[in-house]
């Protein structure tokens, strides 16, 4: 149905130039018509999950059939690539891990693009180089479809519990067509501008989480070394002004807090492999933009040792554990 009215926006003396945006109202009126997804790991599951509760018929495929199962078992249908899921959905979106990933899934073989219908909306909530968004976007209006990078803040539980937090970049007149379904997945939504600008406020939170978890972990660890327990400084910081989401939330002691990786031998959550990879795009566009990062560069410096020292699958909040095993070298 939104494919349908494209171009009636002129009508109202709104800018016709690029792509003819539909209504928003169009697309709200198609509420409950199919919405694709792409990519099911720890944050795409639960994200499709949540579409589902809200009552959105979902079609989605992943590069590991393996991760379609409990999506299926809910009610998704579940076919064979992107190129497939475009077929079938004009609201489609992608959750992957890197640049290159997303590069393929819109414009390879068997991609989003080979497929797309004019007039649908693509919303990637990865986390990559801006500059990637902004070539998907223009790749994208060449087929008559609108692009929008809408990357996410909270990790695997926020994910789970529809809280996340979304920062969107694209068309403004898209806004609340993209809003009507990532409320379905977050508690926040938020219009950052044009294309790649979502991308540029993830990158700048996920440098300053990775400062601030290394941060609370060089803490925590003095702390202890001290002879502190690691659950009373913990709550000592906490009503503090040494408080932040590391040290309250997500804190990286085994046994300060439950439900958290590192109650869990660090594993699930946020990757070291993926954090080290977004510090990396922090690091590109500093370079390009020649803003001075030091503290970033050196968080970037110490979750690529990580990865080297087998850390890579581990949550980022094993850092802690990085930094003890360190003393005894």
């Amino acid at each position: 149905m939104a494919a349908m009215l494209r171009g009636s926006r002129c009508l109202f003396g709104r800018s016709c130039k690029h792509v003819d945006f539909a209504f928003v109202s169009t697309r709200s009126m198609a509420s409950k018509t199919p919405v694709g997804f792409v990519g099911l790991g720890n944050m795409g599951n639960p994200m499709a999950k949540n579409l589902l509760k809200h009552g959105y018929p979902v079609i989605a495929t992943d590069v590991f059939p393996e991760s379609c199962k409990e999506v299926q078992e809910l009610g998704a249908q579940i076919v064979d690539n992107p190129a497939d899921v475009a077929d079938k959905a004009d609201r489609i979106i992608t959750m992957l891990p890197s640049s290159p990933n997303v590069i393929d899934v819109y414009t390879g073989l068997n991609g989003i693009l080979k497929k797309v219908k004019k007039g649908s909306l693509l919303i990637d909530s990865s986390t990559i180089d801006p500059s990637v968004s902004k070539e998907m976007a223009a790749a994208a209006e060449k087929m008559g479809a609108v692009f929008m990078d809408a990357p996410v803040s909270g990790g695997v539980g926020a994910a789970s519990s529809g809280k996340l937090t979304f920062m969107v970049g694209g068309a403004e007149e898209e806004f609340t067509a993209a809003k009507e379904l990532l409320t379905c997945m977050g508690a926040n939504v938020v219009y950052c501008g044009q294309v790649g600008t979502g991308q540029a406020a993830k990158i700048c939170n996920n440098m300053l989480l990775a400062i601030g978890m290394i941060g609370t972990s060089e803490t925590m660890n003095l702390g202890v070394r001290l002879g502190l327990d690691p659950k009373l400084l913990a709550q000592i910081l906490n009503m503090s002004s040494g408080r932040c989401w590391s040290s309250d939330t997500y804190n990286p002691v085994p046994g300060v807090m439950e439900g958290v990786p590192s109650g869990n031998n660090y594993q699930g959550g946020f990757g070291t492999q993926l954090m080290a990879k977004d510090l990396g795009l922090a690091q590109n566009t500093a370079t390009n933009t020649k803003t001075p990062v030091p503290l970033g560069s050196l968080a970037h410096q110490i979750y690529r040792i990580m990865c080297a020292r087998g850390y890579a699958n581990k949550d980022f909040s094993s850092v802690f554990q990085f930094l003890r095993e360190e003393e005894g070298q």
